[in-house]
């Protein structure tokens, strides 16, 4: 079980549960959200992933439980709760038929990222959401080369670049003026951000696209992957990204077709 450490109702609902599961027969762990390299430690044999927390802490889970497969239960503490699947109100009552293998599993597409930088010290991820190349801390414009699939696009010049998934789709990109994907969709999203005499026009690309971008000038920049993982960027430095080879997997109480049924309502809360 992953809980949101900052929210004294996620920790106390994970006490609360470290109570109850085994009373259905279930073993537990416990892991502050933030500590993903514990939780990786703790996910091996795991069958089901509770997150106790709003849609943060499920990118969190799922770059923890996809290389493992571990379906992840979304208990939605947070405002929004695109992702999330139950409230805490719900929790009790449904957790013994899906225990019970009540429900079904949802697989939503992820993004390889790597950080290639000049200098030799390279970073890989994986992420849920999109991956973000912008300007640093100071407000100029970056010169960013993207390529797809070896071939030369354009050089964007603005405040970045978003690459996202369909889950990232109803994010970032969304506010960026991009399309929303279907949930199970493979494609990703190419985004400009505030682009400056430049091209503009958001891309659906192939689920087999392969993406490199290259800051080209001497500004500072920053990779962003979900919001949560950042690493200053330098002259020379590229980010290649492609669909990765792991999946987040969700378990669902809901119809399938959730997810036209909330999508206007989400978004109408999101605008209010």
């Amino acid at each position: 079980m992953l809980f949101n450490a900052g929210l004294e109702q996620a920790k106390a609902l994970a006490g609360e549960m470290e109570g109850f599961l085994p009373s259905l027969g279930a073993g537990v762990w416990l892991c502050p959200a933030a500590d993903e390299d514990s939780a990786r430690d703790m996910l091996p044999g795991t069958e089901l992933l509770l997150s106790l927390g709003g849609d943060g802490t499920i990118l969190r889970a799922a770059r923890a439980a996809a290389p493992y497969g571990v379906p992840i239960l979304g208990v939605n503490l947070g405002r929004l709760g695109f992702i999330t699947e139950v409230s805490p109100d719900e929790l009790h009552q449904r957790l013994p038929g899906l225990l019970a293998r009540e429900g079904w599993v949802e697989e939503r597409a992820m993004l390889q990222v790597e950080c290639l930088s000049s200098g030799g010290n390279d970073h890989s991820f994986h992420g849920l959401n999109d991956v973000v190349v912008s300007r640093g801390e100071v407000a100029r414009v970056v010169h960013l080369k993207v390529c797809v699939d070896g071939e030369p696009l354009t050089i964007f010049k603005g405040d970045g670049v978003i690459l996202a998934t369909a889950t990232g789709s109803t994010g970032y990109a969304l506010s960026a003026g991009g399309p929303i994907l279907y949930p199970q969709a493979r494609e990703i999203i190419l985004q400009p951000l505030a682009p400056h005499l430049s091209w503009r026009t958001p891309l659906v690309l192939t689920a087999e696209a392969v993406v490199e971008i290259e800051v080209v000038a001497d500004r500072p920049a920053v990779m962003s992957l979900d919001g949560q993982v950042n690493l200053p960027l330098t002259e020379g430095d590229k980010v290649k990204a492609c669909r990765s080879p792991h999946s987040a997997r969700f378990l669902r109480t809901e119809p399938a077709d959730y997810f036209y049924r909330e999508l206007g309502r989400r978004l109408v809360d999101r605008s209010g």
